[in-house]
């Protein structure tokens, strides 16, 4: 089968971006926006949960007395925010990280970090490596496993497509309880610590000011980080640096064929769709 030259120039351009995302990965957000998640405020309504499936176009979940049954319990593909229990309700998502290490190792591009903030995933240019799926630090990123033709992965976007219109995230939109604040990551920060200055017996605890560079959510709370599900064991330098160091010594030519069997995937997909 002969691949045409828009598909070859496709593939050529996945392997320029080799040589692109490691400076991408390393640049910071000139003004990023970023989310501040007062945990002391949290009902554990799973109103978020909720209407972040709905704005993927997932089905939302079963209405309770008490507010939105229980989803997938967990990230998943579909769920891609989710309210913890961890003796308190803990929302998680993809922390948007100032300097993300899924950025970093993706080969081809297909994640970005936009000069907004967000984290953004470009389906049609991944390869299904998964080497972001490795490389969280947050164990963020769920790959579509029960899709065989055309896998992808999946994670919160900040709703970068909302932002770009000056509207706030969906998850923050629906919030009964103003749990989650949304506005610019410096003024978060300055919110932050004047909340814990102000009440240091309510607000004990920030995770996500300095964090593998900081990230774009801010959690308060009364508890550690770690009994609320959060990894403390990370570093507060960046992790990108490390990430390209590891990739880099990859040959090459692992690389290419991979490509190559994406490009193939792909056109083998499309011919038995179009004889379906």
């Amino acid at each position: 089968m002969s691949i045409s030259r828009r598909t070859f120039l496709k593939s050529g351009a996945c392997g320029a971006a080799l040589g692109a995302y490691a400076a991408q990965a390393g640049g910071i957000a000139a003004d990023p926006v970023g989310v501040l998640v007062d945990l002391t405020r949290c009902i554990g309504c799973r109103a978020c949960e909720n209407a972040c499936r709905v704005r993927w176009g997932f089905p939302g979940l079963p209405t309770t007395r008490l507010g939105y049954g229980r989803g997938d319990g967990e990230l998943t593909f579909r769920t891609r925010t989710v309210v913890e229990d961890h003796g308190v309700p803990v929302k998680k998502q993809c922390m948007h990280c100032e300097y993300p290490a899924c950025v970093s190792v993706c080969p081809v591009g297909a994640l970005v970090k936009t000069p907004t903030g967000p984290v953004v995933y470009h389906e049609s240019i991944c390869i299904g490596c998964r080497y972001c799926i490795l490389a969280c630090p947050f164990n963020v990123p769920k790959y579509e496993w029960d899709n065989a033709l055309m896998p992808r992965v999946g994670k919160c976007d900040l709703c970068a497509d909302r932002v770009a219109e000056g509207r706030i995230p969906a998850c923050v939109g629906v919030c009964p309880t103003g749990t989650l604040k949304f506005g610019k990551r410096r003024d978060l920060l300055a919110e932050a610590k004047a909340r814990m200055d102000s009440m240091p017996k309510r607000y004990s605890h920030q995770y996500g000011d300095k964090i593998v560079g900081g990230t774009s959510w801010i959690y308060l709370s009364d508890a550690t980080p770690a009994k609320l599900g959060f990894r403390e064991d990370l570093p507060e330098a960046p992790l990108p640096s490390l990430t390209w160091k590891a990739i880099a010594k990859l040959p090459f030519v692992i690389i290419g064929v991979g490509l190559a069997l994406s490009v193939a995937f792909r056109l083998r997909s499309r011919k038995e769709a179009a004889h379906a």
